[in-house]
């Protein structure tokens, strides 16, 4: 299959580097251009009414810029060139966003085993993104 334009959801974590390694891979066999995204999430409920905000200052955007950078690096290495985009809310979401917004025809998002909360909360990101996008996803292992 051939993609004009794919999205990927990057942050550290290693199923991320892998999803990149797999888009980077994906647009480079089929010439598509590469959007990657890292997603400041946004507070809300109580912490929001509060004030506190509009990000988690435990995960500012400026950390989302440099795990842009390290993804640009990546690539970079791979001769693959990329968009790259800060972005903020609910990681999920947004990503879907972002990749309409593009006319994206594909989202990259890696995996890893869910901890007792996410299991119990009945959710992940690669899940939601799944389930919300409207073009096809790669969920990557």
């Amino acid at each position: 299959m051939s993609w004009k334009t794919i999205a990927v959801g990057y942050d550290e974590t290693d199923a991320a580097k892998r999803a990149l390694e797999q888009a980077a891979e994906l647009a480079r066999q089929s010439g598509a251009e590469l959007i990657v995204t890292s997603v400041a999430p946004v507070l809300t409920g109580m912490a929001a009414s509060r004030g506190i905000g509009p990000y988690d200052p435990a995960d500012p955007p400026e950390l989302h810029h440099e795990e842009l950078a390290h993804a640009r690096a990546v690539l970079v290495g791979k001769g693959v060139a990329a968009e790259f985009e800060v972005a903020m809310g609910d990681p999920a979401d947004t990503i879907v966003e972002v990749a309409e917004r593009h006319d994206a025809d594909l989202i990259v998002v890696g995996t890893r085993e869910p901890g007792f909360v996410e299991r119990l909360l009945g959710g992940s990101v690669s899940q939601s993104v799944s389930k919300h996008a409207h073009c096809d996803v790669l969920i990557v292992h």
